[in-house]
């Protein structure tokens, strides 16, 4: 009697859980072809279009700072002063030797004159007249020995004023009003940045670059034709600018076996310092591709599956995808055809040939 209320019980549990399975419904996608727009990400060094350090470029003390650190300066205003005491004197120097000469060729050239008049009349010799022209020519090279000495004396007097080569913004000051300063300095003045455009510098692989190259027909084409593209900052926010790639090396660096390309972006509010990092995002269009949502897969042994509905029955099937949108969505590159049917969620309470009603 026991054993038969036992059998019994049996029957009644293994007819529940078929009942069970066959009521299960499921989701089901009929797979089609679109586009879709992928974004990869490349890490990214920021700099400004001109990062400028500046040196003295003649020896003395500091005695002015004319700005201050983050500034925005235009090109030719005065960043820096230097002693101009002694240069003041050596340009006076310079100064009165050039007037000196002058009054050299003057004389000589008196001289030379009256000995010219003589020798017409027979009074001196050749000798005497040629003597006097050298001596005007001599003089004339001591004036002009002296004016390049004035206009170096002048150029050296200019250089105790440093002046911003270009816009842009200062950086650090590490020098103060008293410190000796000379060209020969290990670490600059100051750099001044031009942010007006930033240069943001990132890396491809060789093989990016040349399913790049492929995908375009040549790096000239690829640059030309190129979609704009997106700046990741620091802090994981969207710069609200988009960029534009302007260069693609040529060379590879055979020791980390990448190529280095420069986009640049416009600067208009700031947000961008030379100096700062990020990530490039750039957009690849993909035309006629089927694109499954992760939750229609599953992975065993290492290989992404789903389950096809087959008269009414979930089939296994592989196929190979790359990943996209986070891992959120796949592009299924082989193994699926546009008009099959496959279980959209739940395929972890499937199993091989396990019935499938579709969820209305």
């Amino acid at each position: 009697m026991a054993i038969v209320l036992t059998c019994g019980a049996l029957l009644a549990s293994c007819g529940s859980a078929s009942t069970e399975q066959a009521g299960a419904e499921y989701a089901v996608l009929t797979v089609s072809t679109t586009d879709k727009t992928l974004q990869t990400n490349y890490s990214a060094a920021i700099r400004g279009r001109q990062d400028i350090d500046i040196y003295p470029q003649v020896s003395g003390t500091l005695t002015r700072l004319c700005v201050e650190e983050g500034q925005q300066v235009r090109r030719g205003q005065l960043l820096f002063v230097v002693d101009q005491v002694p240069y003041q004197a050596a340009l006076r120097t310079a100064q009165a030797n050039v007037a000196a000469a002058r009054a050299g060729v003057a004389t000589s050239q008196l001289t030379y004159d009256s000995r010219k008049e003589l020798y017409a009349q027979q009074v001196v010799s050749e000798f005497d007249l040629k003597t006097a022209y050298n001596a005007l020519l001599t003089a004339q090279a001591q004036l002009a020995q002296a004016e390049a000495q004035e206009i170096n004396a002048a150029n050296n007097l200019s250089y105790t004023e440093v002046k911003s080569p270009a816009d842009g913004v200062v950086g650090t000051l590490p020098f103060r009003v008293g410190t000796l300063v000379s060209p020969s300095m290990a670490k600059p003045l100051t750099t001044v940045s031009d942010n007006s455009n930033m240069y943001v510098y990132f890396s491809m692989t060789e093989n990016q670059l040349l399913e790049l190259t492929r995908r375009y027909g040549s790096k000239d084409k690829a640059l030309t034709e190129m979609p704009a593209i997106g700046l990741l900052l620091n802090d994981r926010s969207t710069y609200p600018h988009t960029g534009k790639i302007e260069t693609i090396s040529g060379v590879i660096d055979t020791s980390t076996g990448t190529v280095s390309l420069r986009a640049v972006f416009p600067n208009e509010e700031g947000l961008l310092n030379s100096g700062g990092s990020g990530n490039v995002v750039i957009p690849v269009e993909k035309k006629n591709v089927i694109v499954i949502p992760q939750t229609a897969t599953y992975e065993t042994q290492d290989k992404v599956r789903v389950y096809k509905v087959v008269d009414g029955k979930a089939q296994s099937a592989p196929v190979s995808v790359t990943r996209v949108n986070g891992g959120e969505e796949y592009i299924v590159d082989s193994g699926l055809n546009p008009g099959d049917v496959i279980v959209a969620e739940g395929v972890g309470l499937l199993s091989e040939g396990a019935p499938v009603q579709v969820k209305q």
